[in-house]
């Protein structure tokens, strides 16, 4: 066998480190994409009775507003509100959401919201968090608010949420309906495959209800 000339030897070199690299980029590019997940499940927001969720911390000094009677611009409300799996108030708890909205437009219903999920329902998301924010225009059928963050397994999360009035359960109780559309860095603590919530196969796609 004829010896391997120093060429020789730098083209083969070369070829390895092509290949080497042809095979890590499918794995930096799905590192680069993420890991995606969806979240879906019922937000109780209770504004009085015994059963209060919801509480008004600021009488907004700013002037009544048109289109909300009895409000003013800049009424702030806290709230840690049940999440649930169905629309139902007995339906399973699977989490709170706890924040607070502002009425922060003038002339039109919009509020500002700013609040955290945290999902308590056990299985492999319980006690992550996700931070979302947003403009919230109560006469829109849909509303979408951004997903800016999150903590454990939904650490350095990105997306949105599209938020929707579901029913009134009485002239206090309002159920939204939210879906989280949400992506996490594939370097990040993945879920434990098999827990509640969370299919055997380990997919990424998960519905509470």
């Amino acid at each position: 066998m004829a010896a391997l000339t120093m060429p020789r030897v730098l083209f083969l070199v070369s070829l390895v480190a092509v290949s080497l690299a042809m095979a890590a980029a499918p794995a930096a590019a799905e590192a680069a994409r993420g890991r995606p997940i969806h979240l879906h499940f019922y937000m109780h927001d209770i504004t009085g009775g015994p059963e209060q969720t919801a509480v008004q911390v600021v009488k907004g000094p700013g002037p009544a507003h048109p289109a909300m009677p009895g409000a003013h611009f800049g009424d702030t409300t806290v709230f840690d509100d049940a999440l649930t799996e169905a629309a139902g108030a007995t339906s399973r708890l699977v989490g709170r959401a706890q924040g607070s909205y502002t009425l922060a437009s003038l002339r039109e219903p919009v509020l500002s919201v700013s609040m955290t999920v945290v999902l308590t329902g056990g299985g492999a998301y319980n006690g992550s968090t996700l931070a979302v924010v947003g403009r919230d225009d109560i006469a829109a059928s849909v509303r979408e608010l951004a997903v800016v963050g999150g903590t454990g397994a939904f650490r350095g999360a990105t997306g949105h949420v599209l938020w929707r009035m579901n029913r009134l359960e009485s002239r206090d109780h309002m159920v939204l309906e939210l879906d989280v559309y949400a992506t996490v860095p594939a370097a990040g603590p993945p879920p434990r495959a098999g827990a509640v919530g969370l299919p055997s196969g380990g997919h990424e796609h998960i519905d509470l209800d």
